[in-house]
């Protein structure tokens, strides 16, 4: 049995989506935000599952923690998506809500940076004609964000 294999759609360059930033891109009727974060990426859908908010168009922020009264510690910082709606508070890398997180999460999507010689734009199912194009060597110089989404 042959393995199923996910559609897979370039969103952006590497260098598009520098990082600390986000981009939003529309793929296949779903909103979903790239997210970078100190060179990696993510993308979670851009709806908030408590009210259907833009949730990628929330503030990015970390957490405050105060292991004793009169110190503070900034941790996670451009990891946790805040609502712009209601400030309901995501973990940009795995979706899990910090208001319930055994109960509420935002779809995650896989995100992989590949070379463009690694995309593959032809299909093996395609059958060859009997006619022979010109070719000629082609280098790409770039490395691009992919979505792999079922």
């Amino acid at each position: 049995m042959a393995k199923y294999q996910m559609p897979k759609y370039v969103v952006a360059t590497s260098n598009e989506i520098p990082p600390g930033e986000s981009k939003i891109v529309e793929i296949g009727g779903r909103s979903i935000g790239i997210f970078n974060i100190d060179g990696e990426f993510f993308a979670i859908r851009n709806s908030c599952p408590h009210q259907g908010g833009p949730l990628c168009k929330g503030i990015v922020t970390g957490f405050l923690e105060s292991p004793t009264p009169g110190t503070y510690n900034y941790t996670r910082k451009g990891e946790i998506l805040r609502c712009p709606w209601h400030s309901w508070e995501f973990d940009i890398k795995t979706g899990q809500s910090w208001w319930s997180p055994t109960q509420r999460r935002v779809r995650k999507y896989e995100v992989q940076v590949e070379s463009g010689e690694d995309i593959d734009a032809s299909s093996s199912e395609r059958e060859k004609g009997p006619y022979i194009a010109d070719t000629f060597p082609v280098s790409v110089e770039q490395q691009y964000v992919v979505i792999e989404i079922d």
